[in-house]
């Protein structure tokens, strides 16, 4: 079972403290929870990932993300960093480590293994505050810590361990 099919939905969604109201997480044991409650991917990773698989589907969620930004890449928050977002505030948890579940939803063996070398992670989110957000909301990012690890050098981290 999986729930990494995702697609843009109209209109306001309501952020609760595990997840985005209408959304699901199949597997908690690794997806989801209080510290993984929203999934976000920039979405200027979308071109190099249209390039690496021009035959693809891939329309924002592809990834299985709830969030598909822009502006917000993995070099420039930190865990701790807070988001705002509509009536939302989210807070910055951990990079997004790659599943089995890319392979399945886009069938192919590689794409773990894509995915982990390409460094374009996304990143993990708890929620602070409940509230309503709404695409094209403007998202006010606020770093907590700047002197803390970036998810982007959290991510190349693990890689270098693995």
């Amino acid at each position: 079972m999986t729930a990494i099919f995702k697609s843009p939905r109209p209109g306001p969604v309501t952020v609760r403290t595990m997840n985005i109201d209408g959304d699901r997480q199949a597997d908690l044991a690794v997806h989801g929870g209080a510290r993984k409650a929203v999934y976000l991917y920039p979405h200027e990773h979308y071109s190099f990932w249209r390039g690496e698989l021009p035959l693809a589907d891939l329309g924002h969620g592809a990834f299985g993300e709830n969030l598909t930004t822009e502006g917000l890449l993995e070099a420039g928050v930190s865990p701790g960093d807070t988001l705002e977002i509509g009536t939302a505030v989210l807070c910055v948890t951990q990079p997004r480590m790659p599943c089995y579940k890319l392979g399945i939803r886009f069938d192919r063996a590689d794409m773990v293994k894509r995915f982990w070398q390409s460094g374009r992670c996304g990143f993990y989110l708890s929620v602070v505050q409940e509230g309503e957000i709404t695409a094209g909301d403007p998202i006010t990012l606020t770093r907590n810590n700047e002197s803390q690890q970036t998810i982007a050098e959290i991510f190349a981290a693990r890689q270098a361990g693995s």
